[in-house]
């Protein structure tokens, strides 16, 4: 591995760092309906643990509702009940076609919660950028011992730096933006 490589590599692993927390701050709920809210649940299709969202419509017809609409009326109750076994705290509304799921505007307390959790999740997600930066250290400290010249091996620990500046800089830059998503009423 050369010193390119190695800093390409780092890079790599702090974006998908970034990403995954991204994703993960799209999962926590500012009261704002999304279809993601059921990314993850599993109903039973046929013997098989199934996405949800591949046995069924699911739409947003506006902020405060999720509409799952089932390819099969025989899904409904089948929706219903991994929903509730799932725990996210709504309550699914059977009516025989589609079930509803209405998302209620969290209180100031709730809210307070949401983001105590997002910060949560973004302070993980800079513990995991700076374990990836002592990884690409020790990586550098190899090349050096390995004959790869001193100022090769400073620029790289340099970039690295850089490129751990640039994801937590992102982290908090997201985290800031779900901060206010949150707490807009």
């Amino acid at each position: 591995m050369d010193t390119q490589q190695c800093l390409k590599q780092t890079k790599e692993n702090m974006n998908s760092t970034v990403a995954f927390f991204d994703k993960e701050l799209q999962k926590i709920r500012a009261g704002k309906a999304s279809p993601q809210m059921l990314e993850g649940l599993k109903v039973d299709y046929y013997g098989n643990p199934t996405p949800v969202e591949q046995v069924a419509n699911i739409n947003t017809p506006d902020a405060h509702q999720i509409v799952i609409q089932p390819w099969e009326r025989n899904m409904l109750p089948v929706i219903e009940k991994a929903i509730l076994a799932a725990n996210i705290g709504l309550t699914p509304q059977n009516n025989g076609e589609f079930i509803r799921l209405v998302v209620p505007t969290p209180t100031e307390e709730r809210r307070k919660e949401l983001v105590k959790k997002a910060k949560q999740e973004a302070e993980q997600a800079k513990v995991n950028v700076r374990n990836i930066r002592r990884n690409a250290n020790d990586e550098a400290k190899k090349l050096k011992d390995d004959g790869t010249p001193e100022d090769e091996v400073k620029k790289l620990e340099a970039d690295i730096q850089k490129a751990t500046d640039e994801a937590i800089g992102k982290i908090d830059k997201i985290m800031e933006a779900k901060e206010k998503e949150i707490m807009t009423v």
